[in-house]
C-alpha cells in the first residue's frame, strides 16, 4: 500500500471562522476524499507568527512548525483574502517565513504542487490577488496548479455547517484539491 500524500493547508485571516479559512477547510476535506492526509495551519496559527526577520537569529516554535510542515508536505494549498488587490500580510509573512528552508536540499516550495484559493469582496480583487499569489509561488519554486479558485466573498459563501452554498464554488475548491493531490500522487509514483 502506498503512503497517503500529506497536503498542508496554509491560510485564513486573524478573524476566527473567516470565509478564507472556511474555503481552505472545504478544499482540505476534498483532498481527504481523494485519499490525502491533511494538516491545517489556519488563521489563528498564522496570526501568531512573528514578523519574519531575515537576519540570522532565534527561530521560535511556530516558525519552526511552519517550516517543518512545509518540508514534510507533498502538496500545499494556500488560501488568502484579497486585500487591496493582493494577498494579506498574514499570508505574506507565512510565505516569507519559508526563508528558513533556504539551505535545504529542496528549499521553499520546490517540487510541490501548490493550489491557490482567493476570497475577495469582488471579482477584480480576486483576479489580481490570484495572480500575485501565483507569482509568489513561482518565486518560491513551487508549481501552482493549473486551476486557482477565486470566490466572491461579497455574497454569503457558506452555510451554517461550513459547506458551500453555490455548487460552482464547491467545484472550484474541489478542483484545486484534486489537482494538488493528483500531482502529489504522480510525484510519489515517479520516485
Amino acid at each position: 500500500m502506498t503512503k497517503r500524500p500529506l497536503i498542508v493547508g496554509l491560510g485564513g485571516t486573524v478573524r476566527a471562522g473567516s470565509t478564507t479559512e472556511k474555503a481552505l477547510i472545504c478544499a482540505l476535506k476534498a483532498a481527504e476524499a481523494k485519499g490525502a492526509e491533511t494538516h491545517l495551519l489556519g488563521g489563528a496559527f498564522l496570526s501568531g507568527l512573528p514578523i519574519f526577520d531575515p537576519r540570522p537569529g532565534e527561530t521560535n516554535a511556530a516558525q519552526q512548525e511552519l517550516a517543518d510542515a512545509i518540508r514534510r508536505a507533498d502538496g500545499v494549498i494556500v488560501a488568502s483574502p484579497g486585500y487591496h488587490g493582493s494577498i494579506s500580510g498574514v499570508i505574506k509573512n507565512a510565505l516569507d517565513t519559508l526563508e528558513l528552508t533556504r539551505t535545504d536540499a529542496e528549499p521553499y516550495l520546490s517540487h510541490k504542487a501548490v493550489g491557490t484559493i482567493i476570497t475577495a469582496d469582488g471579482w477584480q480583487a480576486a483576479g489580481t490577488t490570484l495572480m500575485a499569489l501565483r507569482a509568489i509561488i513561482h518565486a518560491l519554486r513551487g508549481w501552482p496548479t493549473p486551476f486557482g479558485a477565486a470566490l466572491n466573498a461579497g455574497v454569503s459563501l457558506f452555510d451554517e455547517a461550513g459547506d458551500c452554498r453555490d455548487q460552482k464554488d464547491a467545484w472550484q475548491l474541489a478542483t484545486v484539491a484534486e489537482q494538488v493531490v493528483e500531482f502529489a500522487q504522480m510525484k510519489a509514483l515517479s520516485r
